[in-house]
């Protein structure tokens, strides 16, 4: 990439961030005035511990839709994960860390059976993820028994604030996820290719580039983050749950869309989709204190949505009909 590439990618870049953060600031500053217990550190501490679920699944999400794909089985497999957490826990005396690993691993695996199936097989990733969002939810349901699992203390910590820091250790891995992610999408050929491949998969494969191999990988990647995103639910609940993450798939796909990651591939950024989870959590978190209904929340959140796609349509009108550099 040319230095001034780099440049216009940057300031690009730049211009977006600061769009997503005035419009954060300015729901924190509605809900500040019209809910006295908003603006307090209390809440932002509560935020911050609640969002790793989210962020581990939108970080992902991000990858997959840059390649071009979606991926709806994220929170089966987060679902799955918590489960094998605490089954080989609580039933079968496993140590943590193994356990974790193992939890990890069944996400992964499940992750990368999707992208083979739809890359391999030329199946809209669409059908193939749904189809494992029942296998994964289905399967974790049989592992427990349809049961929800105490686990306790032993994973407690991970979910739990820091002293005076505050916050948890699962949003200090959740913000390193993201920096990470944000290096492999920039600086790394992978990333490149995977925005090469959402772009126009076929002129990269006359490239004598062949797409397979990073197109599967981000469904491994989507599937290991959702491992991560179960074992911070998990430690938040002390508790594995089959019925964990049913429907999360969609906020972790509004978050990459708010944060103006493309559903038709090629353009997107962690740290967008970031402060996509962030703008979603606090319009939440500031109409539940209003005292909103979960109905009336919902409506809010999808005209949300909605108006992020509206967005990102014209700006890829505008862009389209730009005169090359």
């Amino acid at each position: 990439m040319s230095q001034a590439s780099s440049r216009r990618l940057f300031v690009t870049h730049a211009g977006q961030y600061a769009g997503l953060l005035i419009v954060l600031l300015l729901l924190v500053g509605v809900f500040s005035l019209t809910s006295r217990n908003f603006l307090q550190p209390a809440t932002f501490m509560t935020i911050a511990n609640q969002v790793p679920d989210l962020t581990f699944l939108a970080v992902g999400m991000t990858f997959v839709l840059i390649a071009g794909g979606i991926d709806l089985s994220v929170g089966s497999l987060l679902a799955m994960s918590s489960g094998v957490l605490g089954v080989l826990m609580a039933t079968h005396g496993w140590s943590l860390p193994w356990a974790l690993a193992a939890a990890v691993v069944a996400s992964t695996a499940c992750g990368m059976a999707s992208g083979l199936v739809s890359v391999l097989g030329r199946i809209p990733s669409f059908i193939v993820t749904l189809g494992m969002l029942e296998v994964a939810r289905g399967g974790t349901k049989l592992l427990t028994n349809s049961q929800s699992i105490y686990i306790g203390k032993s994973i407690a910590w991970f979910g739990e604030p820091l002293g005076s820091i505050g916050v948890s250790p699962a949003f200090l891995l959740a913000c390193v996820v993201v920096a990470v992610g944000q290096f492999v999408l920039w600086g790394t050929v992978f990333g490149r290719y995977l925005v090469a491949i959402g772009t126009n998969a076929e002129a990269v494969r006359m490239a004598g580039v062949r797409t397979w191999p990073s197109s599967v990988a981000v469904f491994a990647v989507s599937g290991l983050l959702s491992g991560l995103a179960g074992w911070s639910m998990t430690a938040r609940l002390s508790t594995a749950d089959p019925n964990a993450g049913v429907g999360i798939e969609l906020a972790a796909i509004a978050a990459c869309v708010i944060g103006g990651t493309s559903l038709m591939g090629g353009k997107g950024s962690v740290i967008s989709s970031f402060i996509g989870v962030l703008i979603i959590q606090v319009l939440q978190t500031g109409l539940a204190q209003l005292g909103v209904s979960d109905a009336n929340k919902q409506i809010v959140t999808g005209v949300v949505i909605i108006a992020a796609v509206l967005v990102d349509a014209v700006r890829r009108r505008q862009s389209s009909h730009a005169p090359p550099a």
